[in-house]
């Protein structure tokens, strides 16, 4: 990728993050006048937003043909962010953590009379025990999914020290200008990698998707506001932590 594609794509990035925040205020919203099950712009709602992230990783995928490296350690998100990335985004299990967590909270808000977590009728301290079996079942198969691709990983990042790498990095460059026979395979074999690196992605970023729709697939509309709520609030939250504590870093190096 370019600088003019990567500037493109994170321009892309800016724009979706602002749409997110925008998406946030129309969940909170719907959280907080409607709890019936059956209230018909929650479907439309909770499919509008799923889609704002297929939007995300179709254009992130059409980006990365082009350069996957950029996209597995994008520069355009914070440090803190990057220490609790896994292979170019978050790791699909912490979907289940997340859900886990919401519901942890608003049963404790329930008992405890507090709606500072806008609980409410069939939030998620209500899952049933259908929903609980399925969200297992998902959580299982996603497991085995991603330590697969975690493997898939290992091996892409052995692949650093195979024999045709080895071989090209002890001949000397000294009579090659990068052009010639050495370096037009060093091209191929680092062009090879990166391919390896991109189908790699691809399968991460379908998992992380489809965990996302998987899980609100289970949940009812009103259930699937709140799960996407909490989503959206910690994604948002730890990228603006990440910027300011960068930029308070950035100060003190300065002085």
């Amino acid at each position: 990728m370019g600088k003019e594609e990567q500037e493109n794509f994170q321009e892309f990035y800016t724009k979706w993050i602002g749409e997110q925040r925008q998406e946030l205020g129309r969940l909170l919203l719907a959280s907080k006048s409607s709890h019936s099950q059956t209230d018909s712009p929650l479907p439309l709602l909770v499919s509008r937003c799923v889609a704002h992230y297929e939007k995300y990783y179709k254009t992130k995928s059409k980006c990365a043909k082009t350069d996957a490296l950029l996209l597995l350690s994008p520069p355009w998100i914070s440090q803190l962010e990057d220490a609790f990335i896994w292979v170019g985004g978050w790791r699909p299990t912490a979907a289940f953590h997340l859900l886990y967590s919401k519901s942890g909270l608003q049963l404790e808000a329930k008992f405890s009379g507090v709606g500072a977590f806008g609980v409410g009728p069939l939030d998620l301290s209500d899952l049933t025990a259908e929903q609980l079996g399925l969200i297992d079942k998902l959580q299982r198969s996603t497991v085995a999914e991603e330590r697969r691709i975690s493997e898939k990983v290992a091996k892409q990042q052995e692949s650093v020290a195979d024999a045709e790498m080895v071989e090209l990095s002890q001949t000397s460059r000294a009579e090659d200008d990068g052009e010639g026979i050495i370096g037009r395979r060093i091209k191929s074999a680092i062009r090879v990698k990166e391919e390896g690196f991109q189908k790699v992605l691809q399968s991460a970023d379908d998992l992380r998707l489809g965990t996302l729709k998987a899980v609100v697939g289970i949940l009812s509309p009103i259930q699937a506001v709140h799960f996407l709520i909490a989503a959206g609030e910690l994604h948002l939250s730890l990228h603006e932590w990440g910027r300011d504590k960068d930029e308070r870093d950035t100060m003190q190096q300065s002085t």
